[in-house]
């Protein structure tokens, strides 16, 4: 037996008792078929099997629940089945499904659109009237990649080509193109503030979050000094006191909480004397409030006068009843980057506005409103002509942000075989999934093994809730696909991470 080999079981039995030890303590089908099994195929597949099903009951995870799929996508069997058709909660794996339904239904180079428009006259450089902006759900206008700058650079730039110095006027955000409900259901109210549950709309500027920053007072005792980024529609209520200074040994904390009675958040807490200003990221109220102010700031920003106010068309509906017959004429349209690059920032990042905003879009197939019901219809649709069953999962939100979301292992990897297996998609899906030990969210997982920049997978995270779900390439390069699912754990979910990552690197040690 070569040395290398010999590591590689060494190091896996290892790893399986300290498993133990722990918890002690359908068109683009393959063109050929499978070749036929031999006797020592079947007994490697049956050594593989031993070896998950070790893992997977280990001690460990006895109050727990896993539910595991593994296919080869070149031979065409399934490998590993353990509870594999089981309904689970997958966290944000529900992101493969959103995807690859978005995906087949408008393609890899979609691109979303948003508009300056007017009505009125533009008169000695003075537009008299409002600049609507129509919003077509572009989630990428942000400060990621700096791409805000760019489009509210361009955006002035043709105002000004347009004669357009003054905006004798408001700034109105038309988000007709969805829905208003912005929040996925099933969403907990307890973590609304959070950046990564931020309410998607048809207008939507730097993930819809504000930057709420704090820093201490001048004076031990004195409130803190709280600022939060216009337009977040939220009123700040400052419980936060100043301590003794950070030399002094005492440690500060910040708690945020959102109202769900009014617009408030409530900032709690205590920070060091001198110590430095700390910013994070709080959802914001009204995505399309927020958008019309963060464009009235960037256009006066670059030298253009704005005399009206930032507005949401849906505050002002019953004046702009008035107006209809008025044709708006088009100031500047921008287009989004196109989808298959919009994608790998919502997989490797698992950015749940994106899925979110992808759902929302998917019930536009037909023509109509973007709602997260259409959009479950018309993902349904795609998976049913994919031959991908009714019953083996439930859309609640394109996120997995919800618990009202379920998924069967088998579903999912069935889907990732019809990716793989279609040319249209399977190398633009590869790309958005993150590559094991070296990006994405896991970037610094399965370093040092076999798995590292071989496995591609999307990670899911809600408590209590694991989920991690790809491709990954055995020692003789067979692809396999795999769905592994943990639910209902109370350990720390560190350790559920490493079962699952031990299992990967199984699969890429395996050969037949």
């Amino acid at each position: 037996m070569p040395s290398s080999t010999r590591r590689v079981i060494t190091g896996w039995t290892a790893a399986a008792a300290l498993v133990s030890a722990v918890g002690c303590s359908a068109h683009a089908a393959p063109q050929t078929g499978p070749a036929a099994p031999t006797k020592a195929s079947i007994a490697a597949v049956r050594d593989l099997q031993t070896q998950l099903e070790t893992v997977f009951n280990g001690p460990v995870m006895a109050h727990a629940t896993w539910g595991v799929h593994v296919r080869s996508l070149d031979r065409g069997d399934t490998l590993f089945d353990h509870d594999g058709g089981k309904l689970m909660m997958p966290a944000s794996n529900m992101k493969i499904l959103t995807l690859a339904a978005t995906a087949e239904q408008f393609g890899w180079d979609y691109q979303f659109k948003t508009s300056l428009e007017a009505t009125a006259p533009v008169e000695n450089g003075v537009l008299r009237g409002d600049l609507f902006v129509r919003g077509g759900g572009d989630p990428t206008i942000s400060t990621r990649g700096k791409r805000e700058q760019m489009v509210f650079d361009e955006w002035a730039a043709a105002l000004k080509a347009a004669g357009i110095t003054t905006i004798e006027g408001r700034i109105i955000g038309d988000d007709q193109a969805f829905e208003d409900q912005g929040i996925g259901p099933g969403w907990s109210w307890d973590y609304l503030e959070a950046g990564y549950a931020a309410p998607v709309g048809a207008l939507q500027y730097n993930d819809n979050t504000a930057d709420l920053t704090t820093a201490p007072g001048t004076t031990v005792g004195s409130p803190g000094i709280l600022q939060l980024a216009p337009g977040a529609g939220l009123t700040v209520v400052n419980l936060v006191r100043t301590g003794e200074g950070a030399e002094s040994g005492v440690r500060g904390a910040v708690n945020v909480e959102r109202r769900i009675d009014r617009p408030e958040v409530v900032i709690s807490g205590m920070i060091p004397l001198g110590a430095p200003p700390v910013t994070r990221t709080v959802a914001v109220l009204n995505p399309t409030l927020f958008f019309a102010q963060s464009l009235k700031d960037a256009l006066i920003a670059r030298g253009l006068t704005v005399t009206g106010a930032a507005v949401d068309s849906d505050d002002v509906a019953p004046e702009l009843v008035t107006q209809v017959g008025m044709e708006r004429r088009v100031l500047v349209t921008t287009m989004s980057p196109p989808l298959r690059d919009v994608a790998s920032v919502l997989m490797k990042v698992s950015q749940n506005q994106y899925a979110e905003t992808f759902l929302k879009t998917l019930g536009t197939t037909r023509g109509g409103l973007g709602t997260t019901t259409a959009g479950r219809r018309a993902a349904a649709e795609t998976f049913r002509g994919w031959g991908i069953p009714d019953d083996g999962y439930l859309i609640s939100d394109g996120s997995g942000l919800s618990r009202y979301n379920y998924a069967a292992p088998s579903t999912i990897t069935a889907i990732l075989a019809r990716l793989h297996q279609d040319p249209r998609h399977r190398e633009a899906f590869a790309a958005t999934l993150p590559i094991a030990g070296k990006d994405g969210t896991i970037s610094t997982r399965m370093r040092r093994s076999r798995a590292e920049g071989n496995a591609i997978a999307k990670t899911g995270s809600i408590a209590n809730v694991r989920a991690l779900s790809g491709y990954v390439k055995t020692r003789t390069g067979e692809t396999l696909a795999f769905s592994i699912l943990a639910n209902d754990f109370v350990i720390p979910a560190a350790t559920v991470n490493w079962i699952a990552d031990l299992a990967v690197e199984i699969l890429a040690n395996f050969s037949r």
